[in-house]
C-alpha cells in the first residue's frame, strides 16, 4: 500500500474570498506544498541538496485534476493526505486528499515528472527517469 503523508493547514482570513470561503486556488497552493513535504518527510533531500547530488531541481506539475465537494473558511484546520497513486518511468501521480476531521473538502490529482536543467539550454528543463532510491523511500 503507497504511503500517506499528513500535511497540516490553518485557513486564515487572507485565504478567503469576500464571502469567507477559502478561494480555490489556495487549495493548489496547498496541494503543491503537501507534495514536497511528502518527499521530505520520506527522507528524500531537499531540491537544493538534489541539485547537488544527482541535478534535480524539482518536480514541476504537468496536469492537475481537482474535485471540490465542500467549502472551508478561516480558522479552520484542514488536512491533506498526499500519497503516490502510480509509479512511471518519467512521471509519477499523486493524490492529495483534503480533510476537515472527517469531512472530505476535495480531491486533487496531480501528475509531476523529476526535472533537471537541459545540458544544452540551461532556461529549460529535461524530464529524467525517476530515480529508483527516491522511489524506495517514498514507497
Amino acid at each position: 500500500m503507497a504511503q500517506t503523508i499528513i500535511y497540516n493547514v490553518e485557513v486564515t482570513f487572507g485565504d478567503c474570498d469576500p464571502a469567507g470561503i477559502v478561494f480555490f486556488p489556495n487549495f493548489s497552493k496547498w496541494m503543491d506544498a503537501s507534495s514536497l513535504n511528502f518527499f521530505v518527510q520520506n527522507g528524500v533531500p531537499t531540491w537544493r541538496e538534489l541539485v547537488k547530488v544527482n541535478g534535480i531541481i524539482g518536480t514541476p506539475l504537468l496536469e492537475i485534476n481537482t474535485k471540490f465537494m465542500m467549502s472551508a473558511t478561516y480558522g479552520e484546520k484542514l488536512q491533506i493526505h498526499t500519497r503516490v497513486v502510480e509509479w512511471r518511468d518519467k512521471v509519477f501521480i499523486q493524490e492529495h486528499i483534503v480533510k476537515r476531521y472527517e469531512d472530505t473538502l476535495c480531491v486533487g490529482l496531480e501528475t509531476r515528472a523529476f526535472c533537471t536543467k537541459h545540458p544544452q539550454d540551461p532556461n529549460k528543463i529535461k524530464i529524467v527517469a525517476v530515480p529508483k532510491d527516491i522511489k524506495e523511500l517514498c514507497q
